[in-house]
């Protein structure tokens, strides 16, 4: 089968590599009919989380037909034939997190559980496509995926409903709601979202879903700004202020926002001293992550506030202002998206016509392509907000 492999730092290769294979009673195999570049692959493409080897399948936003099954796969709940949509996350089902309905934080999903560990203390789940530290899980940009715990993960979708509206069930939408969701948004609150990118434009119109009266989002790249005004945010071009915290200040009456939330991640942009001090340590490998972003959401968030984390952080992070913090009487909500809580109501509110998720797709390519729009969505050429690609497609 035709699947993405990363191969080192910027460098993407369609390869053919061979089909996988049930190899657990409770796996099922996919036939992928759309999978996506998502914006956290672009921090393996970047080369910036460790234990990627060369040649591991990329992808963990995809959705097909059931082409396969495990003895162990309940067929009431799975069986050949069910088209699906697969959630990032992979989750046993029946371990203390699975059974507390965390599913990211699933104990039993990540065979190589024991070099997260050395990183972060406990293991999260494992995740498709994305590290072997986080279980080397071939991905889904792909032919054909492997779906462990598949009587778990797995969505089964009505007949009649394109894969465009319902593909971001995968990770996207449900990780803009759980970044909203965690902002504990009351009716009326002002939300400020840093990053205009596919996750924050479901940030966008999941607080407003949730009751927020205002969302402010932030960013530097005219399309994206003009996406999330289309959601209905107020924007802000950080390149066109002196000082993004001290603009919120005055916007919301120097009261601030009521939550803050960081939907950009370790690789933040910014064009100050500790930008480039962050850019420093990184090349260097003596600090992960480029906090630019997490520290503003500190600074500029009202007293007892609350700050949302969805954007991705590998490691460890300098000068994080912990006064600020402490003082200000902040709560942090963070984590990867316990997926199973949300793909079902949120496929609910696709069918209502409540929202449709596509209006985020800038890009549909044949998987051929992948290795071409990994760097055009790096590098935001040709207004590209999201890339869906075709396994099929010649």
């Amino acid at each position: 089968m035709k699947a993405v492999c990363w191969m080192g730092t910027n460098k993407m290769s369609v390869e053919n590599v061979p089909d996988p294979q049930i190899l657990n009673r409770r796996d099922a195999i996919v036939r992928i009919t759309s999978t996506c570049i998502c914006g956290s692959d672009l921090h393996l493409y970047n080369g910036l989380i460790p234990t990627m080897e060369q040649g591991d399948i990329m992808g963990h936003e995809f959705m097909g037909e059931i082409v396969e099954t495990g003895a162990g796969v309940d067929k009431e709940k799975l069986k050949v034939g069910d088209r699906v949509v697969v959630p990032f996350t992979i989750a046993c089902g029946r371990c203390f997190f699975c059974e507390q309905k965390l599913w990211s934080c699933c104990d039993n999903s990540n065979p190589n559980y024991w070099i997260a560990e050395k990183m972060m203390g406990y293991s999260p789940s494992g995740l498709f496509g994305y590290t072997h530290m986080l279980g080397g899980y071939a991905g889904g940009q792909a032919q054909y995926a492997r779906v462990p715990y598949a009587d778990v993960g797995p969505l089964k979708l009505p007949e009649g409903i394109p894969d465009d509206k319902v593909v971001f069930l995968s990770d996207i939408f449900p990780t803009g709601y759980f970044g909203a969701l965690n902002c504990d948004i009351k009716a009326g609150d002002t939300v400020a979202i840093w990053g205009c990118g596919p996750v924050a434009q479901f940030a966008i119109r999941s607080a407003f879903m949730l009751g927020a009266e205002r969302v402010i989002a932030i960013d530097r790249f005219p399309y994206r700004l003009q996406m999330a005004q289309e959601g209905g945010a107020e924007t802000i071009n950080y390149e066109e202020v002196d000082d993004v915290v001290q603009t919120l200040k005055d916007m919301t009456a120097n009261i601030g926002p009521d939550s803050c939330m960081d939907a950009v991640g370790m690789e933040a942009h910014d064009d100050g001293f500790m930008y480039k001090l962050d850019r420093a340590k990184q090349a260097l490998k003596v600090e992960s992550d480029r906090p630019i972003v997490l520290r503003q959401c500190i600074q500029a968030c009202r007293k007892g506030g609350t700050v949302s984390v969805p954007g991705v952080y590998s490691g460890f992070a300098d000068k994080i202002p912990m006064g600020a913090f402490m003082n200000k009487a902040l709560t942090m909500k963070t984590g990867q998206t316990h997926m199973m809580r949300f793909m079902q109501p949120l496929l609910d509110r696709i069918q209502k016509d409540e929202i449709d998720p596509s209006f985020v797709i800038s890009h549909r390519v044949p998987i051929d392509l992948a290795p071409e729009m990994y760097k055009t969505f790096r590098d935001k050429k040709d207004n590209c907000t999201k890339v869906v690609l075709d396994p099929w497609a010649n």
